[in-house]
């Protein structure tokens, strides 16, 4: 019981911090969908659908952070200048946002 409980909860973990792994993970180079969906499987032992992946870099596209290029017969994502701004202020603020994580457990 306690396993499935939290392989579900580390799945909905990773789906809601999707964009964010993106863009972190963007930092260290370009990615296709696949390079995401292949790192998130190594990374966390779970399997996301390309829908899923490829909605995400689209929203993030749309929003600015990311630009996305054709080359060699598929869509490579890389960080926009706006991108790069937004994963430094996430690591700027990774202490505030750990510190709220742990409010979430934290009892009273």
């Amino acid at each position: 019981m306690e396993s499935e409980v939290l392989n579900e909860m580390n799945k909905k973990i990773v789906q809601n911090f999707l964009g964010m792994i993106i863009l972190m993970e963007l930092r260290k180079g370009p990615l296709s969908g696949y390079d995401v969906i292949s790192l998130i499987h190594k990374k966390f032992h779970m399997l996301l659908s390309s829908g899923t992946v490829y909605s995400y870099l689209y929203a993030l596209e749309r929003d600015g952070l990311v630009i996305g290029q054709h080359k060699r017969r598929k869509r490579v994502f890389m960080l926009t200048e706006r991108g790069k701004e937004t994963a430094v202020t996430l690591l700027n603020s990774k202490d505030k946002i750990l510190e709220f994580i742990v409010d979430v457990f934290a009892s009273e």
